[in-house]
């Protein structure tokens, strides 16, 4: 099972920007993706997930929005009015059951990571 992330890149603060990640291996319509952040010097955080329903953390709910695309078992992020404080690197995660988790412990695979940066 692998997944890769792509899109990331340089943007300017009020941009935006979608991400995607393809998974390989397996199908993943009976499963939870996901998206956690990583902010130089600070711990990995959650993102957003969809399985059976979505979750946004509150950081970005209204600005982010996560889909998936269970034929070409892809999720995606799409980010507006993106904020200095939205740069890290963004790394896609899997889990095998539709109940949504928050957690990094929760997911058994991850993808590389794409480098998002927002400039003010």
């Amino acid at each position: 099972v692998q997944l890769q992330a792509f899109g990331g890149g340089l943007v300017q603060a009020g941009g935006s920007l979608t991400l995607s990640c393809a998974a390989s291996g397996r199908s993943f319509s009976s499963s939870t993706m996901a998206w956690f952040r990583q902010a130089p010097g600070k711990e990995r955080e959650f993102v957003a997930a969809i399985g059976r329903d979505t979750r946004h953390a509150d950081s970005v709910k209204g600005r982010f929005t996560i889909s998936k695309d269970n034929a070409k078992n892809t999720v995606f992020l799409q980010m507006a009015s993106l904020k200095p404080e939205d740069t890290a690197i963004y790394y896609c995660a899997a889990r095998w059951s539709t109940v949504v988790a928050t957690t990094l412990e929760a997911y058994a695979y991850w993808g590389q990571g794409t480098q998002v940066t927002v400039s003010s």
